[in-house]
């Protein structure tokens, strides 16, 4: 009896546990949730999605929103990335702190922002080695815009620039210049973008272009780890690049102004008004844009080389930092375009892509070993899907042109099979054939990385910019990097290996390569298409 009693005991209990396991034990995780998870509409924080050219004044907005009772968070990316994140949700976000206004007017809701100040002006310039300035007849001189394009055009000039597709600067300078070749007209329409004489002039400008970043601040790191003539990136930039320069006992870059017209960035701070309603938030954002507009910010951001007045002249600007000997004239006034509407804008990127872009020969080096089978191979399937797909790719302004080359190397343990388009936009058998790919065998990233720089020596420099994709999951337990060293080298090659990271991929051996050949790595562990898509903007 007493046994019976004993059993049922247990009984209850056990039944007792499942229930609490069925029902309870979820119920008491999503309260964890709740309490762990921050929400978005957390009216405590106010949250900053700012341009990565803002960075410095991070501290100094904080500390002031503290003192303020302003809890302030700020989330950095790309011009056009903010872009891409507001259209998507602009919800976790209170203002934007971007480079140019037309990003806002980009925007698919055109009245997600108010309130948009211009704190500082940031021209988009070229800056040229002074010893290649004085050899073009640029220093102490008028320039325009045709004269550099000249330059190029005679072989006499070559530069390194952001992307036009991902970067405010590329696009901007590029818009500029654009409008410049159309005879600066007060207002750049879709029907003069039609020129034949203008499409010549646009083709031969980017022709000089030797290396492309999809980003402004790796466009220094690139600028300092190689030689390189000239570059295109922000005033503000370029005067901390020659301040650095300076330091080092090396060259500094002349700042060249065209009189027909620079881009110029006014830099605004914006509400983002997704609740209409809570006029608690839009206060705290007017003290932040006071502050931000006040004297003591102003002198600030003018000692990092930003300007305080627009377009017009200001005699009593420091001349250590905006310097006259690298060019730097703060007497003269700066012609700005008016930037053309939105249709025009999208237009001219489109055209920037499909006929004007300097074409690329990318070589894709894909690790095929026997690490990648199963799930390594299917996401490197669908992100080379994605890429070569145009379809797919313009949707984020990353297609491959008419003019462009690709070349597909996959390798183990050595180089296994090479296919090719002489054609970037036609390339259903090459996605044809990595669908097709079976992983086996070790790796050796050396070869086929020595293989594709051969490939890319037959090309002419002028008619290509040149790249080399590596994609690897894995230590490389054959082949040298000391073979690969030697042959860079002996070569005398400025082509980049740029790598991306996955599964357990080894960094430092990535890294070496990189270092060699002036490039970065790219994070795939955290998603393989969103780095493919990353560095498809660096070429």
């Amino acid at each position: 009896m007493k046994g019976n009693k004993k059993n049922n005991r247990i009984i209850i209990i056990v039944f007792a546990i499942f229930i609490f396991l069925r029902f309870c034990a979820p119920l008491l995780d999503e309260m964890e949730d709740v309490e762990t998870k921050p929400s978005k509409t957390d009216d405590k924080v106010f949250r900053i999605i700012s341009s990565t050219s803002t960075d410095k004044m991070d501290d100094k907005l904080i500390k002031y929103g503290k003192k303020n009772g302003i809890k302030v968070e700020i989330e950095h990316y790309g011009d056009l990335e903010i872009v891409e994140k507001l259209n998507t949700d602009s919800s976790p976000y209170d203002a934007v702190w971007i480079s140019n206004s037309i990003w806002l007017y980009m925007l698919d809701n055109s009245y997600l922002t108010t309130d948009s100040k211009s704190i500082v002006i940031d021209p988009v310039v070229m800056g040229i080695t002074k010893s290649k300035a004085t050899e073009l007849g640029f220093v102490d001189k008028e320039i325009y815009n045709k004269d550099i394009l000249n330059a190029i055009r005679d072989g006499k000039l070559k530069y390194i620039m952001a992307s036009v597709t991902k970067t405010n600067t590329g696009a901007t300078s590029y818009l500029s210049f654009l409008n410049s070749m159309a005879g600066s007209p007060e207002i750049l329409t879709e029907e003069m973008l039609e020129s034949n004489t203008l499409k010549e002039d646009m083709k031969a400008f980017f022709k000089g272009v030797e290396r492309v970043s999809g980003d402004e601040a790796y466009l220094t790191e690139m600028y300092h780890n190689g030689e390189y003539d000239a570059m295109i990136n922000y005033e503000s930039s370029l005067i901390e690049i020659n301040q650095d320069l300076v330091k080092k006992g090396k060259e500094p870059l002349y700042l060249v102004y065209p009189v027909d017209g620079v881009a110029i960035n006014d830099m605004p701070f914006a509400y983002i008004s997704n609740d209409s309603s809570n006029e608690k938030n839009r206060e705290k954002f007017l003290k932040l844009q006071s502050y931000l507009r006040s004297d003591e910010v102003i002198k600030l951001m003018q000692s990092y080389g930003y300007r305080s007045w627009y377009g017009g002249t200001n005699a009593n600007a420091d001349k250590k930092i905006f310097n006259p000997e690298w060019g730097i004239d703060t007497t003269k006034y700066l012609k700005d375009m008016k930037y053309p509407s939105k249709k025009v804008i999208t237009r001219a990127i489109n055209m920037y892509i499909d006929a004007f872009r300097k074409p690329t020969h990318v070589v894709f080096c894909l690790d095929v070993s026997g690490s990648m089978y199963g799930k390594g191979l299917d996401e490197l399937q669908e992100a080379m899907n994605y890429i070569l797909d145009k379809e797919q790719a313009s949707k984020d302004n990353l297609q491959f042109s008419d003019n462009d080359k690709i070349t597909i190397i996959t390798f183990n343990s050595k180089v296994k099979n090479i296919y090719d388009t002489r054609k970037g936009n036609e390339t259903d058998v090459v996605i044809d054939d990595i669908n097709d790919l079976i992983a086996t065998g070790g790796t050796n990233i050396y070869d086929p990385s020595i293989e594709a720089l051969r490939i890319l020596e037959m090309d002419n420099d002028n008619e290509y910019t040149k790249t080399v994709i590596l994609m690897t999951d894995g230590d490389s337990n054959s082949g040298s990097f000391n073979d690969l060293k030697r042959y860079y080298q002996r070569r005398n090659l400025s082509i980049p290996i740029y790598s991306i990271t996955f599964g357990s991929s080894n960094e430092r051996q990535l890294s070496d390569i990189a270092k060699l050949t002036n490039a970065k790595i790219f994070d795939g562990k955290n998603g393989l298409l969103k780095a493919f898509a990353e560095v498809r903007s660096y070429n």
